[in-house]
């Protein structure tokens, strides 16, 4: 152990670079038991700073994160160890979504943005894209939709998720190959929309699917639409709208006066569905359904 650690002063670390005390603190973890499973299973410190400390890797520190959680869900230490730094999982039970969802809402609680981020990088890297929306993170955002409904004031919580699963839709996207070239979709929200996830999820599935997307981004001006379109040449336009305060027709019906075919998406366009002979959607296989079958005309 270090002289700093011993006199409680723990030193910045360098850029992947952790104190095994700081690896401990940060599992929840002895030292001890940091040490035995080092001993054990071969899982220790794979950096050295000055020739006589050992430190972990910021690879070591998300294999041994990745351990534990498989501990958690009953499998023997030396099996998760093997699954975690080895990359086997012969001996790893299936994970229910439901479960998933329950160690997504306990690291939300506790603001565990690395657990969250790991988290949403295996159950999206397991079920897809859609598989993990509509099976683990909406049951997990409308359970913290019940609470605020009940009063209990998760906030902080409900946030820490939301912006993790952005960044974990971003991650889950670049990993599949570019798209090949041609016309594609163009993913906008209304200008007063603010609720952008369901976008991001469709722009993942679709680089899932190999079909070229640009999603803009929330609260998105008309203008910006409108001239991303007419640059892009999109075969549709997703134009998104969580609630009827900010179903923007007018900017549909520019879009569509300029040629472009215009899909309404999301709940907030319900009162308007239907008119104009203008296709809504409100679920995502419907959207990927729909976007595939532009592509193909």
């Amino acid at each position: 152990m270090d002289v700093d650690e011993v006199q409680g002063r723990e030193r910045p670390r360098a850029e992947g670079s952790w104190t095994p005390g700081k690896v401990a603190e940060l599992l929840g973890v002895s030292p001890v038991t940091l040490r035995t499973w080092a001993a054990r299973y071969r899982v220790g410190p794979s950096l050295r700073d000055d020739g006589r400390h050992r430190r972990y890797s910021d690879a070591d520190v998300r294999r041994l994160r990745h351990m534990q959680r498989l501990i958690d869900r009953g499998v023997r230490a030396r099996e998760a160890a093997a699954a975690a730094f080895s990359g086997t999982g012969d001996d790893v039970p299936e994970v229910s979504s439901a479960r998933r969802a329950e160690e997504l809402e306990r690291a939300a609680e506790e603001l565990d943005y690395g657990s969250l981020a790991a988290l949403l990088d295996e159950t999206l890297a397991v079920l897809g894209p859609a598989g993990a929306w509509t099976e683990v993170l909406v049951p997990v955002l409308r359970h913290f939709g019940d609470r605020w409904l009940r009063g209990d004031v998760c906030f902080a919580s409900e946030w820490a998720l939301a912006g993790e699963i952005s960044l974990a839709l971003r991650r889950c996207g670049a990993r599949f190959a570019t798209a090949p070239p041609g016309r594609g979709v163009l993913l906008a929200c209304c200008p007063g929309e603010r609720h952008s996830l369901p976008m991001e999820v469709l722009c993942a599935a679709l680089a899932e699917a190999g079909i070229p997307a640009v999603h803009l981004g929330q609260m998105v001006p008309a203008e910006t639409t409108i001239a991303g379109a007419a640059q892009l040449g999109p075969a549709v336009v997703f134009l998104w709208s969580m609630s009827a305060a900010t179903a923007d027709d007018v900017l549909g019906r520019r879009l569509r006066r300029r040629g472009f075919d215009v899909v309404m998406a999301g709940p907030g366009w319900e009162s308007l569905a239907g008119g104009d002979g203008v296709p809504w959607v409100d679920d995502l296989p419907a959207a990927l359904e729909l976007a595939a079958g532009r592509l193909k005309a």
